[in-house]
């Protein structure tokens, strides 16, 4: 049991321990924190209060992205994480301790990491067929290699923002219903509710991860917007694929969840048929029994289950490496977008409105099929925590500004 009343009992309790990076208004330094119940614990502080001599744990614990920290691999993730699960349940460690906690809503946050390379999937089978229906109404829902290969494109990491970050309505080419080809801002802005994997221990370049070696480089999740201008992606991703429709902003949560927080929402993932080549094939399958949360200007409109995606983030990993392409520390990659089998558990607004046919209602009366100047969306998720407990990861959030 911990010292520290408010996380008892917490979704931020000591079996959780997500990191970020924070400030403060009395220090606007950039430094490492734990969030545990409603505070930040200062790694930094945590450090030099110790009698730590310059070792590369303590340097790295010191930074103000957790790039270093990352990068030293699970051995040490997992020995620190015990060291501050044991510091948190001593009391007699609670009194110095307490000095280094600042309260959550005393602090600003920041992108957690340094983005190096930026990969987004399509692994939602639901997802995928939905808009195979919507987009090919009279052809196969599903593309002949989606359920050979885990689909995706290569991001623009520069756009990738923290939680909070107002979100400007992108401009680009579209063409109309009835033909012409126009610029201007996008008239169909939508939100894609999926899950990000933070890459911490990289890989040499012409090798290739397996579908097993995925703990020893992940180093945890985190929730993600992939923000969608449907208008300008519907005329430019044939044949290349997503371009100026998806680069314009990508939100991330602040608060990165350790993959071993996770350990106990583990859960089999869907069988997969036909049967995939070797280099896919997972010595222990299974995905994370996560349960997102979307809010639209606070109603809340769908509740998407990653438990069910059909390509694991294993193997988007293994697939996303097989031609040689190595790993660097900061590499980012997200599920796509996440969808279930029922209409509220629809991750994108294009699904939830049926590409506008079926307008969604909000609390407040009004109606919406696309996103609004100055609507706010919300991301949340719960998993299973050990012995009963639950897990709550960071939200993200933005609010969409007029374009330029």
């Amino acid at each position: 049991m911990t010292w520290l009343e408010s996380a008892v009992d917490s979704p931020y309790g000591i079996h959780h321990l997500p990191y970020g990076v924070f400030s403060t208004t009395d220090n606007p330094a950039r430094r490492l924190g734990v969030r545990v119940g409603d505070q930040v614990l200062d790694l930094k502080l945590v450090v030099t209060s110790g009698t730590c001599a310059n070792c590369e744990t303590c340097t790295a614990l010191s930074s103000s992205t957790l790039n270093d920290f990352m990068a030293l691999g699970p051995e040490v993730w997992s020995k620190v994480r015990t060291q501050l699960q044991d510091a948190l349940t001593d009391e007699t460690l609670a009194e110095p301790m307490s000095r280094m906690l600042t309260p959550v809503a005393d602090v600003t946050t920041h992108l957690p990491f340094t983005p190096a390379d930026y990969v987004d999937f399509y692994s939602s089978e639901h997802h995928a067929t939905n808009l195979g229906r919507l987009f090919r109404p009279d052809g196969d829902a599903l593309m002949p290699n989606w359920k050979h290969l885990p689909v995706g494109y290569h991001g623009r990491s520069g756009s990738l923002v923290p939680s909070g970050t107002d979100i400007v309505r992108p401009q680009g080419q579209r063409r109309t219903p009835d033909g012409e080809i126009v610029f201007g801002a996008s008239a169909r802005l939508d939100i894609e509710a999926e899950v990000g994997f933070v890459v911490g221990v990289g890989s040499q370049l012409g090798t290739r991860v397996a579908t097993g070696d995925f703990t020893d480089h992940v180093f945890g999740v985190t929730l993600v917007n992939d923000w969608s201008a449907r208008d300008i992606q519907n005329w430019e991703y044939q044949p290349l694929g997503p371009f100026l429709g998806k680069s314009f902003a990508t939100s991330i949560a602040t608060w990165v969840t350790p993959l071993d927080a996770l350990a106990a929402s583990r859960v089999p993932a869907p069988e997969q048929d036909p049967a995939v080549l070797p280099y896919l094939v997972e010595p222990d399958r299974y995905a994370y029994d996560l349960t997102l949360s979307v809010e639209w200007n606070g109603t809340k409109v769908s509740s998407p289950p990653f438990a069910g995606v059909y390509w694991t983030p294993a193997q988007q990993l293994a697939h996303m490496t097989v031609n040689g392409a190595s790993l660097r520390t900061g590499d980012f990659f997200a599920s796509g977008t996440v969808s279930g089998p029922e209409k509220d558990q629809r991750g994108s607004f294009l699904e939830l409105s049926w590409s506008g046919a079926e307008p969604v209602k909000l609390d407040d009366g009004s109606t919406r099929d696309f996103l609004e100047d100055g609507d706010t969306v919300t991301i949340s998720a719960t998993a299973p925590g050990p012995r009963g407990t639950t897990i709550g990861l960071g939200e993200v959030t933005g609010t969409i500004r007029p374009a330029n």
